[in-house]
């Protein structure tokens, strides 16, 4: 396994030293015949994809929604493909540049980082996803998803990898580890000599892997244990349509809200309608005291490891609070740094919330569900970043990159 490994990373670092000298317009068409290429290739996708879901025994819904491939949703990741090729070129802009004492010529440029990997599960998407942002940024990629989208995996690398074979850049630029067992998973956390940033994607407990077996740098993305907080100024039919939205839209996915709190003031009013509202959807309620009393048999009675779980699911828990503050609270010692909303009409409480709340996306008014790199105008994204350094929420081209100092001189020497 270890041979396989090396070889993969040297096949990846070659690749990479070829991508970072590509010019825009190259990197563009190779992107739009890659979107193309996936339309083409929709039945085969498809039919690869089938294979997968033949075989998900023991899977909960959230796992299987998240592996399964439609035409819309191949449409919309080839769409994703288009706007990567759409955003501006993130490699070669001059962040700062300045003159010193000695009269040397500095300038911060910004550079690809080189080797990315990937590591995640039955997310078909990623693979696509990934590849398109790091292959604009000028990274090549290894990817290693789960054993549960294996064939849709494999069909999708080598649709990207037949367009780069195209365009005569080197294959390897896009590299799928076929293996899926946890041992080459290990070594692969561990392949510092060739790869240079670890991103992981799926559940908490593969991401916690990552981050405590790795030796290769990790930019840690986050599981969802996302809040909304109706304040007692809050417009209520907006906090009833937010609600909805944000728990119901796609409730398998990372930024769905899965804790809603209300002011003490306004739940007897709201906390019947917004039952109804989620009934309405099949949504499971389990509340804190104050919250069933109010609802009676609409809840059931949260226990304390609620308040810390991802449901990925139609259930939702509620807690009434009395203040802002213990909102605020709340939300802080168990939330995952994700996404945290805000409903209300005062200004003051708004900036309060956004600028107190330990979060990568904080929302005053909005759902949770925006909290993605194409709803944010990044095209596709890598993944939400939940961690403080280098990168925070979704992740687009600027975060697959970094900096190097470019120094100008005409003979100086350090006295």
């Amino acid at each position: 396994m270890t041979e396989l490994l090396n070889k993969i990373g040297q096949q990846a670092k070659a690749a990479s030293q070829v991508l970072a000298q590509l010019s825009t317009t190259t990197k563009n068409q190779v992107l739009r015949a890659m979107a193309d290429a996936l339309l083409d290739k929709t039945p085969e996708i498809l039919a690869a994809n089938q294979e997968d879901l033949a075989d998900t025994t023991g899977l909960a819904d959230k796992f299987i929604d998240r592996l399964t491939l439609t035409a819309d949703r191949l449409a919309g990741i080839a769409d994703g493909v288009r706007k990567v090729a759409d955003l501006p070129e993130p490699i070669g802009n001059v962040e700062r540049g300045w003159t010193t004492e000695s009269g040397l010529q500095i300038s911060q440029k910004r550079v690809s980082l080189g080797v990315v990997g990937i590591i995640y599960e039955a997310r078909p998407n990623v693979t696509v996803d990934s590849a398109a942002l790091c292959f604009k940024s000028g990274n090549a990629v290894i990817l290693r998803g789960g054993k549960e989208a294996l064939q849709t995996n494999i069909k999708m690398a080598a649709v990207l990898r037949d367009v780069l074979a195209e365009f005569d850049l080197p294959q390897d630029a896009v590299q799928l580890i076929t293996e899926t067992s946890h041992e080459l998973a290990q070594q692969f956390m561990r392949l510092n000599q060739y790869v240079d940033v670890l991103i992981p994607r799926g559940s908490s407990q593969l991401i916690q892997t990552v981050v405590q077996n790795a030796t290769v740098p990790v930019i840690e993305t986050g599981a969802g244990n996302c809040h909304i907080y109706v304040d007692e100024t809050a417009d209520l039919q907006m906090a009833e349509d937010i609600i909805v939205n944000a728990k119901t839209q796609r409730p398998s996915v990372c930024n769905a809200t899965e804790k809603l709190l209300v002011n003490t003031a306004i739940a007897p009013d709201f906390l019947p309608r917004i039952a109804r509202a989620l009934a309405d959807k099949h949504v499971e309620i389990r509340g804190d005291q104050q919250t069933c009393q109010i609802l009676g048999d609409q809840a059931k009675p949260a226990q304390e490891a609620d308040w810390d779980t991802e449901y990925n699911d139609y259930i939702i828990a509620i807690k009434v609070v009395n203040t802002l503050e213990a909102a605020i609270d709340h939300i802080n010692q168990h939330n995952t740094k994700h996404s945290e909303a805000i409903i209300t009409t005062n200004y003051e409480h708004s900036q309060q919330f956004t600028q107190q709340i330990d979060a990568a996306c904080v929302y005053v008014n909005a759902s949770t569900r925006f909290t993605d790199g194409f709803e944010f105008g990044f095209g596709a994204e890598i993944g939400i970043s939940t961690q403080k350094l280098h990168a925070r929420g979704p992740m687009g081209l600027k975060e697959l990159t970094t900096t190097k100092y470019v120094i100008l001189g005409q003979g100086q020497i350090r006295e």
